[in-house]
């Protein structure tokens, strides 16, 4: 999971697994820089938000910036001011995790001004067991309209097909790889590599796939302990 870039976007459609992904890349730049920031830029989901693990992710030296105090379990379009702070401070490493459909860019399109000419990357995190995404017409129709928002380029396409821990298989994975293989031809964006939770049990078929790096899992379903 090497990235260069200062700034990191992740986006993706509900259920894609974005959010793990940014507190997962989060933590490991943490590890290399003194200033990370991870922003919770995702006002339209309810369930899976970052700020729900903002404590542990300070512990490891994450600055979070999200809504704090009551704001930060209401379900409202909120924002945060400092995002600006940490996107003109150039020491920063800063992580976004974005909405992934085109009423969640449009919190990102805000900041297109400052972004566009910024050492940026926009990801888009696929999990082609997800609704509307299933299909490679559904994904670049999906990317087309968060770029129309955004006015920002999606650069890069991350593959977290998944059927949750148990029930995921090497079967699974192939059917991911296959289709962002198939949005990477169609579109022009890099297909990076394919991200799987370590709760996964590992067969020696999955070992063997090609780029694959292993994430922990940090969001739980409401009904999971």
């Amino acid at each position: 999971m090497e990235h260069s870039k200062r700034i990191k976007i992740i986006t993706g459609h509900f259920g894609s697994g974005k959010t793990e992904i940014a507190i997962n890349i989060s933590i490991k730049e943490a590890i290399y820089y003194k200033k990370v920031a991870l922003n919770d830029l995702d006002v339209i989901n309810p369930y899976f938000r970052s700020r729900d693990v903002g404590e542990h992710l300070t512990k490891l030296g994450v600055e979070l910036i999200a809504p704090k105090g009551i704001l930060a379990t209401a379900d409202l379009p909120i924002v945060s001011p400092d995002v600006y702070r940490v996107l003109q401070d150039s020491s920063y490493r800063v992580i976004i995790d974005v909405g992934g459909d085109k009423d969640g860019a449009t919190a990102l399109g805000q900041y297109f001004h400052k972004l566009k000419d910024e050492d940026y990357e926009l990801l888009f995190v696929i999990n082609a067991n997800r609704p509307y995404v299933s299909t490679v017409k559904g994904i670049v129709s999906t990317i087309h309209e968060i770029e129309k928002v955004s006015r920002l380029s999606v650069t890069g396409l991350i593959n977290n097909t998944n059927l949750g821990c148990k029930e995921t298989t090497v079967d699974t994975l192939l059917q991911g790889i296959m289709i962002s293989k198939e949005v990477s031809e169609t579109l022009g964006i890099p297909f990076l590599y394919t991200t799987l939770s370590d709760k996964v049990i590992g067969t020696k078929e999955i070992e063997e796939l090609p780029n694959l790096h292993y994430i922990k899992r940090f969001m739980k379903l409401p009904w999971e302990n």
